[in-house]
């Protein structure tokens, strides 16, 4: 038997019969009084499995019309719709949620058990803010619930990718004593001449790359980070001695967001991990989270890209990256700097 229902401006009200076949068999809706309210993807999708037929000022109006309805009084309608059959017909219980839906495990429901995640819905033209991603953590968090991002590419295909908040920590640690040696800064390099100071930053602390047998060339970030910690004095070309904030100084000159890549990679140090540059996949850094043998090293981690606290996600981009990250079995972590620094991963879920 199909069922009636009215729709009232963002949701479709039921009669009271309702209740029993959809809300307490299937979980769909929510009870109020002696109706059940259900949402407007809710809705498309029961008139599209004709569950219920839905009237609009005295008149029927078949799926078609509602959805175009639907469309003007809910933002981005069809996407949320497009994610909701999927999870459905997925055999998930799907609710209404403060991220768009939360969704509970196979074999749970409404009643039962707690909900699994929640998903916010976004489509692949729509740039991603990262204040959004956070504040959605946030709430989330404070639920104790996963955050799973679904983006729904221009042919309706949905990509879910999981997001969440993480601690990177390692095991290596750097035996290098401070005055260790002195070194240029070049162009965009520093160079370190003394043949038992290479030896040492290479071997004890996996800094840089011997440009021949006896000298070491450094990336301005390491530099940066030695010259922070002592292990060196770095001079430019005219011999002049620089401090800390003169050497971040010429560096952000070079490269402008490089104070932001040294938070992070002077965080990533200090928490026992060992970052090299990621440039051949497309980030920041690479990351090791343990190194038994310079001869021998092992895969990298993770891959690691500094971003500003005001960066915008363009989706494709992320896509490529978080791909790229599981093709070649890492985690894909972007780090925040504000007044600390703060990690995020973002994989791909398979429901």
């Amino acid at each position: 038997m199909t069922l009636k229902g009215k729709l009232k401006i963002d949701s479709v009200l039921l009669e009271k019969q309702a209740i029993e076949e959809l809300h307490d068999k299937s979980y769909y809706g929510r009870i109020k009084g002696d109706t059940l309210e259900i949402s407007l993807p809710e809705s498309a999708f029961l008139i599209y499995m004709g569950k219920i037929r839905v009237e609009f000022e005295e008149k029927e109006i078949g799926f078609e019309d509602f959805f175009l309805m639907a469309s003007s009084l809910l933002k981005n309608f069809e996407l949320l719709y497009i994610v909701y059959k999927d999870l459905r017909e997925r055999g998930y219980y799907v609710q209404p949620g403060v991220t768009g839906f939360r969704v509970y495990p196979r074999g749970g429901h409404p009643g039962k058990t707690p909900a699994e995640f929640f998903v916010f819905v976004t489509s692949e033209r729509i740039p991603l803010l990262l204040s959004q991603l956070r504040l959605h953590l946030e709430t989330v968090g404070n639920l104790k619930k996963r955050l799973v991002v679904a983006i729904v590419d221009e042919e309706s295909d949905i990509t879910y990718y999981e997001v969440k908040k993480t601690s990177p920590s390692g095991t290596y640690v750097s035996g290098l004593r401070k005055g260790l040696s002195k070194a240029s800064l070049l162009e965009d390099r520093v160079m370190v001449w003394d043949y038992d100071a290479s030896l040492a930053l290479q071997k004890d602390g996996f800094f840089g790359k011997p440009m021949d047998e006896g000298h070491l060339q450094l990336s301005l970030i390491e530099a940066c980070y030695l010259l922070k910690k002592d292990i060196l004095e770095i001079e430019d070309r005219n011999h002049m001695v620089l401090d800390f904030k003169m050497f971040a100084e010429t560096a952000s000159r070079i490269e402008s967001d490089f104070m932001i890549k040294y938070a992070v990679y002077e965080k990533l140090r200090n928490e026992g991990l060992a970052p090299k540059t990621g440039f051949k996949f497309g980030t920041h850094f690479r990351v090791y989270k343990k190194i038994d043998d310079m001869k021998k090293l092992p895969h990298s981690d993770y891959l690691v890209h500094a971003v500003e606290q005001g960066h915008i996600f363009s989706l494709q981009q992320l896509s490529r990256a978080v791909r790229l990250a599981n093709s070649v079995r890492k985690e894909m972590i972007y780090g925040t700097a504000d007044s600390q620094v703060d990690f995020l991963i973002i994989g791909r879920m398979r429901l």
